[in-house]
């Protein structure tokens, strides 16, 4: 390993999972599914999702703040608080100047635009809320994670589709390794299991229809598989240099050590057949680590439980990497995030470092005979990890991928 690395000092998830690091791991590495029928989109092709449980805005974020934000925008405060309290981060050790947020989304405030729009159709235009842009714009979210933490360093956001909160973990690190800041937040965050969203998906036949029993529905690399379960969460990862870690004391959970990405120039929402994108993405994290094939011991897949993506990542995961990688995905557990699911899978990825423990793929009962991989499935795999990828691939065929390595 030879990469420009970045210390990851604090971790904070809110996804269905969980409310929080202990719950999400504690879930996600028993391997137990959280897709249920879901009430708000009664009545669609497709009724069931993984929602976060339990959420109360008000109570995580207090009435001013909550009513003011959308959902997706709660969801990354939330996260965000949870992350610079378990980084020990605070006014009294950092500059405001040197500390950056970069969010990625796929979606932004989409239950918010579908919310004004109806207002805007049943009650005429002097019904709009003044608040829709500040809650609906993608930009916000980042925006509003500044402004509640006082930071003034670099602020971005990436949209790249389900590739963004790895292309935001990346570009991140790129900031820290450019000079611009000494630490960064970072990480994405979505909320758009919204009726429009959901009926599009359907439409598209990306979602699985297993409506009789939804828990079973996101099935990773089976060969029953028929589609992912869209879901809702956020994740965020404070990045710093590993001088400015160092210079505070900070505890490091683990270490960004390269980032891929790519783009696949063939379809717009289907995957190259050959993979040849993704293994671009692949071989370019690896270049920018500075690791052989051979020193990757466990790929978190982006794995969405669709025909087509599993047995096109599952071949350019063998082309690159050989057999030897024990693979899995978290998506069987939580459902597929949208542009949120890149940066909850490389916490996860960092959980799996710290525990030495690989997340089994729930739902994997009958693997895809075209999938010739070794699959984590039905329990956790202990293993001493030193190396993890994160794979996420989106629509218009955006790829990233982490490198991630023990502290």
């Amino acid at each position: 390993m030879s990469g420009f690395a970045v210390a990851v000092t604090g971790l904070g998830l809110i996804t269905p999972a969980g409310i929080g690091v202990k719950e999400n791991w504690n879930r996600v590495a028993e391997g137990h599914p959280t897709a249920a029928t879901d009430l708000e989109l009664a009545g669609l092709q497709v009724d069931f999702s993984c929602r976060v449980p339990g959420f109360d805005p008000a109570a995580s974020l207090g009435k001013h703040n909550a009513w003011r934000l959308d959902r997706h925008q709660q969801f990354a405060l939330v996260a965000a608080r949870e992350a610079v309290r378990d980084a020990g981060l605070s006014e009294e050790n950092w500059d405001v100047t040197r500390v950056g947020v970069v969010l990625g989304t796929g979606a932004g405030g989409t239950s918010t635009m579908e919310a004004q729009q109806t207002k805007l159709l049943d009650s005429g235009a002097a019904k709009v809320s003044a608040m829709t842009l500040p809650m609906g714009l993608l930009n916000m979210a980042a925006g509003q994670l500044a402004i509640e933490l006082g930071v003034r360093g670099p602020n971005l956001t990436i949209c790249t589709a389900c590739a963004s909160g790895t292309s935001a973990i990346g570009v991140a690190r790129d900031l820290i390794r450019s000079g611009a800041a000494d630490i960064v937040i970072a990480g994405a965050t979505e909320a758009a299991v919204t009726p429009l969203f959901v009926a599009a998906f359907s439409r598209m036949r990306a979602l699985s229809r297993k409506s009789h029993d939804p828990r079973s529905a996101s099935r990773p690399f089976d060969a029953m598989r028929d589609g992912f379960v869209i879901a809702e969460g956020a994740a965020v990862l404070i990045l710093e240099s590993e001088r400015h870690a160092l210079a505070r004391g900070a505890r490091v959970r683990g270490r960004v050590i390269g980032y891929g990405a790519s783009a696949d120039g063939h379809h717009v929402t289907a995957p190259d057949p050959e993979g040849n994108g993704a293994e671009q993405a692949l071989r370019s994290a690896l270049t920018d680590a500075g690791l052989t094939a051979r020193e990757v011991q466990h790929v978190n897949a982006h794995g969405t439980s669709t025909p087509l993506n599993d047995v096109a990542e599952a071949a350019t995961i063998r082309r690159v990497l050989g057999d030897h990688v024990a693979v899995s995905s978290t998506k069987g557990v939580t459902g597929h995030a949208l542009g949120a699911g890149g940066a909850i899978e490389a916490a996860y990825g960092i959980l799996s470092l710290q525990h030495g423990c690989i997340p089994p793929t729930a739902n994997l009962e009958n693997p895809d005979p075209q999938i010739e991989l070794d699959l984590v499935s039905k329990t956790a795999r202990p293993c001493a990890l030193e190396v993890v990828l994160s794979n996420s691939f989106g629509f218009g065929g955006q790829n990233a991928v982490l490198a991630l390595a023990a502290s």
